[in-house]
C-alpha cells in the first residue's frame, strides 16, 4: 500500500511539476502576443485567443469531471476505512487512526490527480505548440 501511495504522490508531483513550468512559458507567450496585437488583432490573432478561452474551458470542464468521478470511486473504499475506525477503536492493536489517514490521503491524491492530469496535458501541449511558433 505504501509504494502505491508513494507512487500517487510522485505521479501528482510531476503533473504539477510540468504544470508549474509550462503555464508561465504559455502565459508570457500570450501576453506579449496580446500586447503585439494592439487595438487591431489579425484573424491568426483572433484565433489564438478564441482557441486560449475554449481551451481552458474544455480542461476544467474535463478536470471537474474526473475529480467528480473519481470522488465517487473513492467514497466508499473511504466510508468503509469510517465504518472500521467508527467500530474497532477500543480493540487492541488496531491502528485505526493510521488506516483512516491512509484512506484520506490516498483519496485526496487520487481525486488531485485525475483534476490535475487534463489541465497539466493542455498546457504542456499549448506550450510545444507554441514554443515551435
Amino acid at each position: 500500500m505504501t509504494a502505491r501511495r508513494n507512487r500517487k504522490a510522485a505521479s501528482v508531483m510531476r503533473q504539477t511539476t510540468d504544470l508549474a513550468v509550462a503555464a508561465p512559458q504559455v502565459i508570457a507567450y500570450r501576453v506579449a502576443r496580446m500586447a503585439a496585437a494592439g487595438a487591431t488583432p489579425s484573424a491568426r490573432d483572433h484565433k489564438e485567443f478564441t482557441r486560449m478561452v475554449e481551451e481552458k474551458h474544455t480542461a476544467f470542464g474535463q478536470a471537474w469531471m474526473a475529480m467528480a468521478m473519481q470522488s465517487m470511486v473513492a467514497a466508499p473504499t473511504l466510508a468503509m476505512a469510517m465504518a472500521r475506525a467508527w467500530w474497532t477503536p477500543w480493540q487492541p492493536g488496531t491502528a485505526w487512526n493510521g488506516a483512516l489517514a491512509t484512506q484520506w490521503q490516498s483519496a485526496a491524491l487520487g481525486v488531485w490527480g485525475k483534476g490535475l492530469a487534463p489541465v497539466r496535458a493542455t498546457a504542456v501541449a499549448n506550450a510545444k505548440r507554441l514554443a515551435r511558433g
